[in-house]
């Protein structure tokens, strides 16, 4: 009828502080799987530091085992692709789960999902930041921001990001140097192939802010939800992909083959 309003698809957006990683991903799985909504997901930290490896990774190919066996720091393969990460209270976490029929124009493969959050995070960062998507990494300039992943089902997908807000150096260390890299990387280690977010942003929770903006400017209406409804969700079902990994299983020379992470 002439004069209705146009109905926007909701967005359920669910804030959290320094929450458990290991909780966090157990959560979106079944945001992903259990839940008919779309979600938005922030984590402003982690509760404690940990490493996050890809549902294929592998501990002794990706992380020098004996300095994170040092360190004492939880080790998680997660249900999601992608490569390994560290991530601590200097992390936010951004992830986005959708249905496929409710992003104009997205068919439901990795490039496609990419180009779509990359033109989010467009609208996120200002321009003096020199933001781009590049071989499937959010970069300033010729500097990579965060590791991002992603689950791809039926008729939904999930994209998940941990943005470098700041970071350890030491935390770096525990990665092995990739063999197979992306060609902008050109070799760099890690600490020169990484940027932190507060070299170039001012305020951490306006960040946060301007990921939600930018999801009502791409035509979606967000609702504040809560932990109780997104934990409701976990009785439905019992997932099992996202997992603790004791390195005692794993443990190898530092010496060990070197592989992209």
């Amino acid at each position: 009828r002439i004069g209705m309003a146009v109905s926007r698809p909701l967005v359920k957006l669910l804030r959290l502080r320094r929450h458990s990683v290991y909780e966090q991903l157990r959560l979106e799985e079944a945001l992903l799987r259990a839940s008919g909504s779309n979600w938005c997901l922030l984590n402003d930290g982690a509760a404690q530091p940990a490493v996050v490896m890809g549902i294929s990774g592998k501990a002794q190919e990706l992380l020098h085992v004996e300095q994170v066996k040092k360190r004492d720091l939880q080790v998680i393969r997660r249900f999601s692709g992608g490569g390994t990460v560290v991530v601590d209270e200097n992390t936010v976490f951004s992830t986005f789960v959708f249905n496929q029929h409710e992003v104009d124009g997205v068919d439901p493969f990795p490039n496609h999902i990419m180009d779509w959050t990359g033109a989010l995070y467009k609208q996120v960062f200002p321009a003096h930041t020199q933001y781009r998507l590049r071989e499937n990494d959010y970069v300033f300039g010729h500097k990579k921001i965060g590791g991002n992943a992603q689950s791809i089902i039926k008729d939904r997908w999930l994209h998940h990001t941990s943005f470098l807000w700041d970071y350890h150096p030491e935390n770096m260390e525990l990665l092995r140097q990739p063999h197979k890299q992306p060609k902008y990387r050109n070799q760099r280690a890690h600490t020169e192939f990484l940027t932190r977010l507060n070299e170039h942003l001012s305020c951490r929770l306006t960040f946060m802010e301007n990921v939600t903006k930018s999801l009502q400017q791409m035509g979606y209406d967000v609702a504040e939800s809560t932990l109780e409804e997104a934990q409701s969700l976990l009785s439905h079902k019992r997932f099992h992909s996202t997992k603790l990994i004791e390195l005692k299983d794993h443990i190898v020379a530092d010496t060990a083959e070197q592989i992209a992470v």
